[in-house]
């Protein structure tokens, strides 16, 4: 299962010939792409408004990845370990990380910060 992060879907949105648009219809068509909840709500904050319906339809074919307690608890215990090694990350990143790694996926964005995470083996990344 690939989540995939906001930043790949804006700019998919925005560029519909680009590779990243290119690569996420594919990985949707063999329904390899789980779509964590904060994902979909940055997504349909960040629509206008007259496009808001299509998008909110388009996205229902998704599975949508929910936080738990465990979620959470996970995430402490993150924040925890990211502070001793001198790092730290938004909570949506965290947020996402820990739902993606609940499905045993891999977690593709083009913001550098998954990649910080990676090396601190809180996320597996796609690509």
């Amino acid at each position: 299962m690939i989540v995939v992060d906001t930043s790949v879907w804006v700019e998919a949105l925005r560029h519909g010939g680009s590779d990243a648009a290119t690569t996420l219809r594919a990985l949707i068509d063999a329904d390899e792409v789980a779509l964590p909840l904060p994902v979909r709500i940055e997504l349909l904050n960040g629509v206008a408004s007259r496009d808001r319906p299509g998008l909110q339809e388009a996205l229902t074919a998704l599975p949508v990845l929910r936080p738990t307690e465990e979620t959470w608890w996970q995430i402490e215990s993150w924040v925890e370990l990211s502070a001793r090694k001198g790092q730290r990350f938004a909570l949506t990143d965290l947020l996402i990380a820990a739902l993606a790694g609940e499905v045993d996926g891999l977690v593709w964005s083009l913001d550098d910060d998954f990649q910080r995470m990676a090396r601190l083996k809180l996320v597996r990344l796609y690509g």
